[in-house]
């Protein structure tokens, strides 16, 4: 299986539970010149944007760990871009959220993984 079915496969993964988890899933794959976001939902009142990762094996490591700052400073600039063009979500909480998907089908969901870096 290639790379990107597999992250397609994960991420659809991620969706279904964060809907099981009574969030709404506003967008998966938001794309613009600066980068992309996996998931964007929201949760009661607060936007949601969500990084996923997967590992088939620990051989390289958690998943989660790749969320390094590097990653995380382009998942904040993509998110500005979303909410410039999403203005009815500006100025409402937003978090940026982790979740690890492991080769047994383990699912970890860091809540509040990192904060805005610009």
């Amino acid at each position: 299986m290639n790379r990107r079915r597999t992250g397609t496969e994960k991420e659809t993964l991620a969706a279904a539970y964060l809907k099981k988890k009574g969030y709404t899933i506003l967008e998966c794959n938001y794309r613009c010149r600066y980068g992309e976001l996996d998931i964007v939902a929201r949760h009661e009142n607060t936007l949601v944007i969500a990084e996923v990762k997967y590992r088939s094996s620990e051989r390289c490591g958690d998943p989660a760990e790749a969320v390094d700052l590097r990653k995380q400073k382009k998942i904040c600039r993509v998110t500005m871009d979303y909410l410039m063009r999403h203005p009815y979500f500006q100025g409402r909480p937003c978090r940026f959220d982790v979740i690890a998907i492991y080769g047994n089908g383990q699912i970890r969901h860091i809540e509040d993984a990192f904060l805005y870096c610009s």
